[in-house]
Order: structure tokens, then sequence, then C-alpha cells
């Protein structure tokens, strides 16, 4: 987003919005330009719920422009917000608004406007004392885009691998120990061709050694040693079979 304009080349606006901004839930109100009437509610602080809500109010107001004051010139709200075009900005210094408050209801009763109504105030009657973020180019917003859908990739990517390793720890523990990593070529596709141990074990090394090399995997120590490590794992579920044999027979 760039820095900020000034208010007097401002578009006609469709709706004003006030946004009491806050780690978990940010409050809203909102005034459409034809009603004397406002609407409020809460929003949780998460990319699908913020830009589920932007969307929705872009489609609203058919993606006319729409004003939004909120307590914060940078951040994470700011930075997905800025994303759509018809919302325009106008960022409330945090002394703006606590001076407003504290002259208007020095009393701070509970029925006192929330943040968010004063805020609205502030972007309906003086906005003129405000400065709106200037607009991003077509060229930035895409970038934004493309910066939020790695972010949902690299998020879906952490939930899977999770998942995986999850199941993994039930059927397959020993997979943690022979890699580091589970998001590779490599593991996904030694656990599609051999997707249990007993499978695996039954693999001659030679067929072991193509398919490591044909995943890019050259250190032939490395290779060896997970083919030991195989090996190894065969050997003590024998032992584990012959030790709980030799139980069960002496019991009996």
């Amino acid at each position: 987003m760039s820095e900020v304009e000034s208010v007097s080349q401002e578009p006609q606006f469709a709706a004003f919005v006030g946004i009491d901004w806050a780690d978990q839930k940010h409050v809203w109100c909102l005034q459409a330009v034809d009603s004397a009437k406002r609407e409020s509610g809460e929003l949780e602080h998460t990319p699908e719920a913020v830009e589920a809500w932007a969307g929705q109010l872009c489609q609203r107001f058919s993606n006319r422009p729409i004003a939004l004051a909120v307590e914060q010139s940078r951040g994470a709200l700011v930075f997905m917000l800025s994303k759509y075009e018809p919302l325009h900005l106008f960022p409330v210094p945090s002394t703006m608004a606590a001076n407003m408050r504290e002259a208007l209801y020095p009393s701070g009763a509970k029925d006192d406007p929330r943040d968010a109504d004063l805020l609205l105030d502030l972007l309906l009657q003086h906005r003129d004392k405000l400065h709106r973020l200037s607009p991003d180019t077509e060229a930035t917003r895409r970038v934004q885009n493309l910066v939020e859908e790695r972010r949902k990739l690299v998020d879906e990517k952490t939930a899977q691998t999770s998942r995986l390793t999850s199941h993994l720890k039930i059927y397959f523990p020993q997979m943690l120990d022979w890699f580091d990593h589970l998001d590779t070529e490599l593991v996904c596709g030694l656990l599609q061709r051999w997707p249990t141990l007993e499978e695996l074990q039954k693999v001659p090394p030679a067929k072991l050694r193509t398919f490591f090399r044909k995943h890019h995997c050259r250190d032939q120590e490395l290779i060896e040693r997970r083919i030991l490590a195989i090996r190894d794992t065969q050997t003590a579920g024998l032992l584990y079979w012959f030790m709980s044999h030799l139980c069960l027979t002496e019991m009996s």
C-alpha cells in the first residue's frame, strides 16, 4: 500500500465503514450513503473471514467505492483489505480516536458508543482531517494476491504434512526415522509404491537403490544406510515375534 494522499480527490462513496480492530475479533459499523441507519457486527481475525466479509461488502454495493476507517495504517488487516479495489482505507491515528472519545464521552459509561462507531463518526464528519491510503496499482494488487495464494498453499502443505506425520506414527513410524522431511517427492513416491513396512521389506535392495537414484538421491552412503535400516527393522520385527512367541509358550 502506498503513502497517504489528500481526500480532496475522493470518489463518490456508496457506504462508510468504521472498523475497531483487535488480535482476535474486529468490530465494524456501517452506514450506507443513502441511509441514516447503522449496521454493526463482529469479524474474526482470519484471512478467510476477512476475505468473505470484504467480498460480500463489495458485492452488496456493486463494487462502488466504499470508505473504510481503521485505527491502523499497516498490519495484516490493512494488507488483506487493500487487495479490494472498491475499498478506500482511511487510517485514523490512535490519538485522534482517543481524544474524540475523551472529549465527547468523558464519563466512560458502558452505554457510550463503541470505537467502531467513533471511527465511523470521524469518517463521516471529519474526513477532511484524514488522509486516504493511495490506491494500489493493478500490478501491486496482483502481487498481493499472489502472495496471499502462496500463503494459502504453504498453510495447506503444513496441514497435509502434519496429517501424514500423524498417520505414519500409527502404522509406519520407521519413516519418521529414515527421512528428515516428509514433504518430498522421494517420500511421496515411496509411500505410493510401498505404503506399508511389510511391502517395503519385500523389495530387493537393487530395486530400492534404483528407486532412490531416480528420485534424485545421489548420496550412495545415505542410500545404503536406509536399506540397512529397512533390513534391521525386519530383523527387529522377527525378534519381537520370537520373544512374544516365547512368552506365550512359557505361560502355557
